[in-house]
């Protein structure tokens, strides 16, 4: 029988109620030692915790019987005040009472053991309580809902019902079975390999709605990026000065855009120079802006000559940002944006000196992050351990594919393998270690 676990469930810090949370064996005891006579499941009882004789605070007692709770187990709450004295005191005595202070994700863990969550499910969670977007909510409470491990699930299925005509194959070959029966197995695992494609393609979005979509600013210095970041985050992110060269580093800030979580970079402006510090600078903003998704080159639009906007890791799609408008020369600008357009460049115009400019910029930008993000099914990998999974199996499956008609044996092994690989995303035989490394990332009293 496993030991009776502790947590606060609410951040530290001053609030008016905090809320601790139990579970395991002894809960009902402690609610009897606390508070008394133990309240009826699920009903929120008004009681008063006292120990060693003394009152601790006055607090909303509730009870969860098992299995019909979070974690599978007998567990309970006890809202109190959200003094740290309270808290502390709550805590001190049901560690005085042989109760052990949770490990970080220690209930969502005992509930994906005790069968209430998957591995997929599980994630979910943290990425609820993670959640700082509309669209990372929506999408973390999906998967807790299981959309994810419904994809799976069907994949399986898929795969179940290709084996059976393989095995057949295999252990069955003198007796009276359809003719070619491997050869049934095709269709399925080409429909099925064709769905992996297609999710791996897509794997990256959701990931990008979880991690964040990546925009670089990058281009000369003085070319008013860091001007510009400020701007568009609204707060002095950046340092700006007229000294060329000022921005050295990568200066991330996360923002939200139509609801999609944004990180957005400040860099070093792009030059040859002799300063090591500034090269380094310039080879960093030069790595960040390849992995980013999206590359906006700010030029200025005071200075402009659009021959020197031209850069050797200029890429179609990219956008051309021409900023100081405000202070721009009209036939400049026109040129810039010429050249811009031929190059297959997103073109905009702005100003930071104007809230309208740039409002009517975040909002193209908004647009742009909601296209490349939104999608009409729920994403099937949401984390690099998924897409690692969907690969592997994609792999067996092709291998499998290659083997039918020629070794049945072997595609019969691979089939069953890309089973295993899409049965490590949602736990059903996840080892160890990968258990260990999930739940890890959990805040405690979650």
């Amino acid at each position: 029988m496993s030991d009776t676990i502790f947590a606060p469930a609410t951040a530290a810090g001053r609030a008016a109620v905090a809320v601790v949370r139990i579970s395991g064996p002894k809960s009902v005891t402690v609610i009897e030692a606390l508070a008394g006579r133990a309240p009826a499941p699920r009903v929120a009882s008004l009681r008063t915790l006292r120990h060693g004789g003394k009152a601790i605070d006055e607090a909303l007692v509730l009870r969860f019987a098992g299995p019909a709770s979070f974690t599978g187990e007998d567990s309970a709450e006890f809202h109190v005040h959200g003094g740290r004295a309270v808290v502390e005191a709550l805590m001190a005595a049901l560690a005085d009472l042989g109760l052990r202070l949770a490990e970080p994700g220690e209930f969502t863990r005992r509930a994906f053991e005790n069968g209430k969550l998957d591995l997929a499910q599980a994630e979910g969670v943290a990425d609820l309580v993670d959640a700082e977007t509309e669209a990372q909510r929506r999408q973390a409470l999906g998967q807790v809902g299981g959309a994810l491990s419904r994809r799976y699930d069907h994949w399986r299925e898929l795969l179940v019902q290709s084996l059976a005509m393989l095995e057949a194959a295999v252990d069955f070959p003198d007796e009276e079975l359809p003719e070619a029966v491997a050869e049934r197995a095709r269709p399925g695992l080409r429909k099925l390999k064709a769905e992996l494609d297609a999710a791996l393609a897509d794997a990256e979005r959701g990931r990008r709605v979880r991690d964040g979509y990546r925009i670089a600013l990058v281009g000369a210095p003085n070319a008013g990026k860091s001007t510009l970041l400020n701007a568009l985050v609204e707060r002095d992110a950046a340092i700006v000065t007229d000294i060329p060269g000022t921005t050295r580093d990568i200066i991330e800030v996360p923002m939200a855009l139509a609801g999609y979580r944004v990180l957005i970079a400040d860099t070093a402006g792009l030059r040859e120079t002799s300063d090591l510090v500034e090269a380094e600078g310039v080879r960093r903003a030069r790595a960040w802006a390849d992995e980013a998704d999206l590359r906006l080159w700010v030029v200025d639009g005071f200075h402009v000559k659009h021959p020197a906007t031209r850069d050797a890791t200029i890429r179609p799609g990219d956008w051309l940002v021409l900023s100081k408008t405000d202070i721009a020369n009209a036939q400049a600008l026109d040129e810039a944006e010429a050249w811009g357009l031929s190059e297959d460049l997103h073109v905009k115009r702005v100003s930071a000196a104007s809230a309208q400019s740039v409002g009517a910029l975040r909002l193209a930008l908004g647009e742009h992050v909601a296209s490349a993000l939104a999608g009409a099914e729920f994403p099937a990998a949401t984390r690099l351990r998924h897409a690692e999974r969907l690969g592997e199996a994609r792999a067996y499956l092709e291998r499998a594919l290659s083997e039918i008609g020629l070794e049945v044996e072997l595609a019969a092994e691979d089939v069953r393998l890309a089973g295993r690989a899409l049965e490590k995303i949602t736990g059903r035989v996840d080892p160890e270690d990968v258990l260990g490394r999930v739940f890890s990332t959990f805040c405690i009293g979650k």
